[in-house]
Protein backbone atom coordinates (compact mmCIF):
# COMPACT_ATOMS: atom_id res chain seq x y z
CA UNK A 1 0.00 0.00 0.00
CA UNK A 2 1.38 3.72 -0.92
CA UNK A 3 2.19 6.17 2.16
CA UNK A 4 2.42 9.00 -0.41
CA UNK A 5 -0.69 11.18 -0.71
CA UNK A 6 0.08 11.31 -4.95
CA UNK A 7 0.39 7.74 -5.04
CA UNK A 8 -2.88 7.00 -3.21
CA UNK A 9 -4.71 9.20 -5.61
CA UNK A 10 -2.70 7.24 -8.58
CA UNK A 11 -4.15 4.02 -7.11
CA UNK A 12 -7.61 5.08 -7.16
CA UNK A 13 -6.94 6.49 -10.91
CA UNK A 14 -5.84 3.70 -11.89
CA UNK A 15 -8.36 1.42 -10.37
CA UNK A 16 -10.98 4.25 -12.52
CA UNK A 17 -9.62 3.75 -15.70
CA UNK A 18 -9.30 -0.33 -15.43
CA UNK A 19 -12.91 -0.41 -14.75
CA UNK A 20 -13.51 1.79 -17.83
CA UNK A 21 -11.23 0.23 -20.41
CA UNK A 22 -13.01 -3.67 -18.89
CA UNK A 23 -16.01 -1.77 -19.76
CA UNK A 24 -15.16 -0.74 -23.39
CA UNK A 25 -13.08 -3.78 -24.28
CA UNK A 26 -16.77 -5.83 -23.16
CA UNK A 27 -18.54 -3.55 -25.15
CA UNK A 28 -16.48 -4.09 -28.29
CA UNK A 29 -16.37 -7.65 -27.80
CA UNK A 30 -20.46 -7.34 -27.99
CA UNK A 31 -20.46 -5.64 -30.83
CA UNK A 32 -17.55 -7.98 -32.77
CA UNK A 33 -20.52 -10.96 -31.79
CA UNK A 34 -23.43 -8.92 -33.40
CA UNK A 35 -21.85 -8.72 -36.53
CA UNK A 36 -20.36 -12.38 -36.68
CA UNK A 37 -23.68 -13.74 -35.66
CA UNK A 38 -25.80 -11.27 -38.41
CA UNK A 39 -23.51 -12.55 -41.33
CA UNK A 40 -24.14 -16.19 -39.77
CA UNK A 41 -28.05 -15.18 -40.28
CA UNK A 42 -27.43 -14.33 -43.67
CA UNK A 43 -29.78 -11.14 -42.67
CA UNK A 44 -28.28 -8.71 -45.17
CA UNK A 45 -29.59 -5.80 -43.61
CA UNK A 46 -28.82 -6.78 -39.81
CA UNK A 47 -25.31 -7.36 -41.18
CA UNK A 48 -24.93 -3.81 -42.51
CA UNK A 49 -26.28 -2.29 -39.49
CA UNK A 50 -24.14 -4.22 -37.21
CA UNK A 51 -20.86 -3.53 -39.65
CA UNK A 52 -21.57 0.15 -39.36
CA UNK A 53 -21.92 -0.32 -35.40
CA UNK A 54 -18.39 -2.64 -35.07
CA UNK A 55 -16.77 0.00 -37.49
CA UNK A 56 -17.61 2.70 -35.35
CA UNK A 57 -16.68 0.60 -31.93
CA UNK A 58 -13.04 -0.31 -33.51
CA UNK A 59 -12.13 3.08 -34.79
CA UNK A 60 -12.96 4.20 -30.98
CA UNK A 61 -11.16 1.59 -29.51
CA UNK A 62 -8.16 2.45 -31.86
CA UNK A 63 -8.52 6.01 -30.96
CA UNK A 64 -8.52 5.79 -27.24
CA UNK A 65 -5.64 2.93 -27.74
CA UNK A 66 -7.29 0.38 -26.50
CA UNK A 67 -6.37 -1.72 -29.37
CA UNK A 68 -4.20 -1.24 -32.14
CA UNK A 69 -4.66 1.07 -34.92
CA UNK A 70 -3.40 -2.04 -37.17
CA UNK A 71 -5.47 -4.40 -35.19
CA UNK A 72 -8.30 -2.32 -35.83
CA UNK A 73 -6.93 -1.84 -39.77
CA UNK A 74 -7.62 -5.52 -39.82
CA UNK A 75 -10.38 -6.53 -37.90
CA UNK A 76 -12.41 -3.33 -40.15
CA UNK A 77 -10.88 -5.00 -43.36
CA UNK A 78 -12.08 -8.68 -42.50
CA UNK A 79 -15.60 -7.42 -41.65
CA UNK A 80 -16.01 -5.51 -44.78
CA UNK A 81 -14.62 -8.65 -46.79
CA UNK A 82 -17.53 -10.84 -44.72
CA UNK A 83 -20.34 -8.41 -45.41
CA UNK A 84 -19.04 -8.13 -49.19
CA UNK A 85 -19.19 -11.99 -49.56
CA UNK A 86 -22.55 -12.11 -48.46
Amino acid sequence: MPNIKSAKKRVKVIETKTLQNKMFKTQLRTVIKKFNAAVESGNKEEAAAAYKLAVKKIDQAAMRGTIHTNKAARHKSQFTLKLNNM
